[in-house]
């Protein structure tokens, strides 16, 4: 090994679902890395999923096509994981090689990392393998799991975006269409020549544009970029560099200082670097020309087709390095990658059906950095070939099958990540969101906190100008819940107002029409019969005789919203309160409950509302012995089912 260092494997996750037996040096994982995190850094686990007919080995070429589209530039694959003894970690390391030889054009230059796994994910055992010499294999006498996975990538990190529309004009004969895929290859070869000419020029700028201090943009022309740098050398790169010019600045030129209080690392709140690709056909010359226009007649007759093509491209880099070397060597390289998979799967029907593909991007839970993924427009999202697509991903991403996380929706959009804050908009209301984050804790003595997962709307009383007050706390339940499921994409109809919310309840036969338009109260039963009707959720209704019997629901809460994660209403005698989650010592069964409460009047003030008690944590008995479940009601619990859909 070269130094100490190389001889820590540092992990920033762990596999999901890994349980491998047996001693077939089956291939399950491979270890995504980055020439920009330290050595042997391991940021994302990515399944292996196409196999050779008859055979545990992977099938490559499948595997480097799809992991060619799915990893953006700035992440590589650097490692495998084999099932099995000791001696299966050299099938993994042979593994990483043929996988990176598809991918990169090498397979001996830089160190891999081969690991076994036993029954558990706990078990890994990690070998290393040094550039250069294919015999070597050392076992890693170190693992270090980071406890800041997102701060190790995305303090130093940033991103870098490009969208590049193309019309490729293809000419070909009638009497030989099969010529159109020829002239496609000859079209998408001149573009890359033209991504690739000194006179081409790149303007890089922040996406940022609501910031005060925007730095002005910078120019890189063709002339000046490198297509030979190696990544994993950043310092040196930027060591060289003699800052004569603009190209040499680093991508830290354009990072904006955070706001007011601590930074949040994540692929959303990353710097972001917008690059647009200005074409420049004429240079410049001291000699006076005139326009030449050459005419060459066809010789028999042919037809024109025009394709037209979006490349997006989204890379990661260091903030250290040189703006030329992001261009050179990440977003060239990722639109070429772009271009050659566009048109790998436009070719076989490019003349009988003209596919419609757009790449998105995506930041799913659990997976540190972004993904990249084509859909193929034409197909509705919800038809099989789509979900079928989605379930593919899931499976390779370690993805939940119940949660449509890859939904075009659920994409990146670049143009609003600057201004997320805690307000969304909603039939053009500005409505607070997922209010119960950084709130104080609950109290409890070693207990376990198992909350809502994902963004939900809070509604309230009086909002918008609607007066409910005394009778519409169940409706502003309901109205927060229907909010969680169309943030998470289960569905996309407008959350509904009180008339409709009764509108549906006379639909189904559970209310006589008088009831359109009266203060009548609902509970827990017409809220899943709701549930039901406009999103098809089903709901799980508990009846607890007390307000004293509640804790001994903890345990089912608690798993309900590690398994589920819905936003729970308890509605009691004529009060009703969302509950976003529980926090609870199974040991000694003291608990407390994260009570959002739709009994809110005032204007929508983070501050007010969780100062004021509003969202916060309630124990049944509190510490002066005051109770906040009444011990004389009834109360029943509703527990909206996670549809099972991708």
């Amino acid at each position: 090994m070269a130094d100490d260092n190389n001889r820590r494997v540092r992990l920033l996750c762990r596999p999901k679902q890994l349980n491998t037996k047996g001693s077939d040096p089956e291939i399950h994982f491979w270890l995504v890395g980055s020439p920009f995190l330290p050595p042997l850094t391991v940021a994302s686990f990515f399944r292996c999923i196409h196999s050779l007919p008859s055979s545990s080995s992977p099938d490559f070429r499948k595997e480097s096509e799809d992991l060619r589209t799915l990893l953006p530039k700035g992440f590589e694959i650097i490692g495998a994981v084999a099932s099995g003894e000791e001696s299966n970690a050299r099938a993994a390391v042979d593994a990483t090689r043929s996988l990176r030889k598809l991918l990169y054009g090498e397979g001996t230059d830089r160190p891999v990392i081969g690991a076994v796994s036993g029954s558990d994910s706990s078990d890994l055992r990690f070998f290393v393998s040094e550039s250069g010499n294919v015999t070597s294999l050392e076992a890693v006498p170190s693992v270090l799991e980071e406890q800041e996975s997102e701060k190790c990538l995305w303090e130093n990190g940033c991103l870098l975006h490009c969208e590049l529309p193309i019309k490729l004009p293809l000419y070909y004969a009638l009497k030989n269409p099969t010529d159109v895929e020829k002239a496609y290859v000859q079209a998408a070869e001149a573009v890359i020549a033209k991504l690739r000419d000194p006179q081409a020029v790149y303007m890089l700028e922040t996406s940022n544009k609501t910031s005060q201090d925007i730095p002005p943009p910078v120019i890189i022309r063709g002339v000046q970029l490198d297509f030979y740098a190696d990544l994993s050398k950043i310092k040196t790169l930027a060591e060289d560099d003699d800052g004569s010019d603009a190209s040499s600045l680093s991508c830290s030129y354009f990072s904006i200082g955070c706001k007011a209080g601590s930074p949040v690392f994540s692929a959303e709140n990353a710097d972001t670097i917008q690059v647009s690709v200005l074409f420049n056909s004429f240079g410049t010359s001291s000699a006076s020309t005139v326009p030449v226009a050459e005419y060459f007649p066809v010789e028999e007759e042919a037809r024109l087709l025009v394709v037209d093509i979006k490349l997006d491209v989204l890379c990661y880099s260091s903030r250290e390095l040189p703006l030329k070397y992001a261009v050179s060597s990440l977003i060239i390289p990722g639109l070429v990658d772009q271009l050659n998979i566009v048109q790998k799967l436009m070719l076989p029907n490019l003349l009988e059906q003209h596919p419609q593909l757009k790449s998105y991007h995506f930041s799913p839970p659990g997976i540190l950095h972004p993904i990249t993924v084509f859909y193929e427009l034409s197909f509705g999202e919800t038809e099989m070939k789509q979900v079928e697509v989605r379930r593919s991903l899931h499976s390779r991403l370690g993805l939940p099958y119940d949660r449509p996380l890859l939904r075009i929706s659920n994409a990146l959009d670049f143009a609003k990540l600057k201004n997320n804050d805690m307000v969304s908009l909603q039939k053009g209301s500005t409505l607070l969101r997922d209010v119960h984050i950084g709130i104080p804790s609950s109290g409890v003595t070693g207990g376990t906190v198992s909350l809502v997962q994902g963004s939900y709307e809070y509604f309230h009383y009086l909002h918008e100008g609607y007066n409910d007050s005394g009778w519409g706390c169940a409706y502003r339940s309901l109205q927060t819940i229907i909010s969680w499921f169309r943030l998470q994409n289960y569905t996309s109809i407008e959350v509904p107002s009180h008339r409709e919310i009764q509108q549906t309840l006379v639909e189904i036969g559970d209310k006589d029409p008088s009831f359109i338009g009266s203060r009548e109260w609902i509970g827990a039963i017409e809220l899943s019969f709701v549930l039901d009707k406009l999103l098809g959720v089903t709901c799980k209704v508990i009846n607890v005789r007390s307000g004293s019997e509640l804790p001994e629901k903890c345990r089912e809460l608690a798993l309900h919203f590690e398994n589920q994660s819905t936003p729970v209403m308890i509605g009691g005698g004529v009060l009703a309160y969302t509950l976003l989650g529980v926090d609870y010592n199974e040991a000694s069964g003291d608990c407390a409950f994260l009570i959002l409460d739709p009994h809110y009047t005032g204007s929508d003030d983070l501050k007010k509302i969780v100062n004021g008690g509003w969202c916060g944590w309630k124990k049944a008995v509190d510490n002066k012995g005051k109770n906040f479940f009444l011990h004389d009601k009834f109360y029943n619990l509703l527990l909206p089912q996670r549809p099972n859909m991708v």
